[in-house]
Order: C-alpha cells, then structure tokens, then sequence
C-alpha cells in the first residue's frame, strides 16, 4: 500500500528565468510528503533560494509539520503591540493588516516595503521561513527577492577585498517595518545602534558558497569606520546588491506558500491598499551563525 513516506509524485522544478526562485509542481502539502520527494525539494531550495508552491490547501499544522521538514522551528521575534501574535499556534507568526476589535491580529500591518532579511540583529537569524497565503488583497503586495550570492559574486575584486572581515551592526530596536519595538529607546547616532555585529560577508557552513549579508539598510554601521565612510559603503552595496539582475518578484495568490533562504536572501512587498485585507501565516527555520 502506497503511502506518503513511499510515494514519489512527478515533482517538477521550473525556475523564474531570474536570478533566483522555481515553481514546485505536482505536490500536495495537505497529503504528506516522502523522503525522496522531500530530498528533491532540498536540492531544489539549495538551487533557487525561493520557491513557490501553489494552490494549497492547509491548516495551521500542516504548516508547521512542513517548515518542520526543513529544519527546527524558531519562534517569532518580539510583538511590537504586546502578548502573543498568535496564541492558537505561539511558533507561528500572522503577517497582516486585519484590525479586530481594536487590535491588530498580526504583524506589520501595511508596512514592510524595504530591503531587508529577518531577525539579523540576533547573533543566530532564522535559516529561512515559509509563508501562506491567507487573505489577499485584489491588486498590489507582490514580494521581491534579491540572491545576495549573485550579488557578491558580482562584485568587483576589488570591492570584495575592501570589505573582507569588516562587521556591520544589524539594528535589533525596529522592525522591518520602521517600528520602535518594546523596551527599546531611538539613538541618534549609528554607531551605538544595538544589534549584533555581523560579517558582511557570510560564508555557508554546508557548502562554503559566499554571500551578501547586509540585514537593513536603516541605522546600520560598519564597525571601526567613521560613519561617513560606513554610510558612504553602505550606500554602495546596498545600490549595487538589489539591482533588477539580482531580483525576481513573486505575484501573490491565495493558497500560495513560499519558503526561501533568509541567509542569503533579501526581501521586500510593494505596496497594497491598507483598506483591503491582507493575512498571511509564517513559520520561522532556526538558523546558524556563519563561518567567519
């Protein structure tokens, strides 16, 4: 009798055509997945840092048993609002804009519109992350990601020498989406920005690939410069690593999950009508730090 845990299904893999992402086909989340069909998923992730699967059909749990493939969950960061983001299910985070009773059910809102990766002001960010599709809104909110191992790559030999062993602080007062998180208090210079010290290069443990690690673009620092020079190479990296040829841009439909690398990949959502209801369930991979 076939099972989850035996069946092999025709997965098939079709990349964006950009520098990142692929459409996973011929799965079914909901039904269970095996190994062999798991370990194709690895590959394909390892390959394309972002991949789409759509018209999904799950519950709060298959989400979890699925991120759950990939690696140990990690809790979401801080409530900028107080009390739990999601009570139901505490290893989840809810990415909306929907206010109940006064209170918003989830995170960020309507904002979230930059460059960024999650949670790097922590000495260990999460691997990765995958979201569902809730609740969308009719037009606008669609999600770009940059490959920061093209990006790096892509740097002049001379750049990636000048930045070589320099650390940058990764601000851990604000979120992604610019608000003042609870127990934190606005700095007004960079250099005493709090937040771990991370390398501006980052080197993958499994396969020793070379990337980009860059967090946010607001009230970052590069230790030991002075902050004209860190804001001058911080501009400069930042203009250079979200370049059209670096980015692929995903267009949102409800069922649709999304898993992707938060090591080696930047994140931003172009705007939405914030009348319009938008609520997406996340679960978070829990990371390592990097080699150097």
């Amino acid at each position: 009798m076939e099972t989850a845990a035996t069946r092999t299904r025709a997965i098939e893999i079709i990349p964006s055509g950009d520098a990142l992402g692929a459409e996973v086909r011929g799965v079914d989340i909901a039904s269970g997945l095996s190994e062999a069909e798991l370990e194709r998923i690895r590959a394909a992730w390892r390959d394309h840092l972002v991949l789409v699967f759509r018209d999904q059909s799950i519950d709060d749990d298959q989400l979890i048993a699925f991120t759950r493939h990939f690696g140990e969950l990690d809790p979401p960061g801080p409530n900028p609002y107080g009390g739990p983001i999601y009570p139901e299910h505490p290893e989840l985070n809810v990415i909306s804009n929907i206010v109940e009773d006064g209170r918003p059910i989830g995170n960020l809102g309507a904002g979230e519109a930059v460059w960024h990766a999650d949670m790097t002001y922590l000495d260990e960010p999460p691997m990765g992350a995958v979201l569902y599709a809730v609740e969308l809104p009719a037009a606008g909110g669609d999600t770009q990601f940059a490959n920061m191992y093209a990006a790096y790559d892509a740097l002049p030999g001379k750049t990636q020498r000048e930045i070589e062993g320099l650390r940058a602080i990764h601000d851990a007062a604000h979120n992604s989406a610019g608000m003042l998180r609870k127990g934190y208090e606005e700095v007004d210079d960079v250099r005493n920005t709090p937040g771990a010290r991370q390398p501006l290069v980052r080197t993958d443990r499994e396969t020793g690939r070379r990337c980009l690690f860059l967090g946010r673009r607001p009230r970052s620092y590069i230790v030991g410069l002075e902050t004209e020079d860190s804001e001058a190479m911080l501009d400069r990296l930042w203009a250079h690593a979200t370049q059209d040829r670096f980015v692929t841009t995903h267009s949102w439909r409800v069922g649709d999950l999304l898993i992707w690398d938060n090591r080696a990949v930047l994140h931003r959502r172009d705007a939405f009508d914030g009348r319009a209801r938008r609520r997406l369930h996340r679960a978070q991979l829990k990371g390592d730090g990097p080699i150097n």
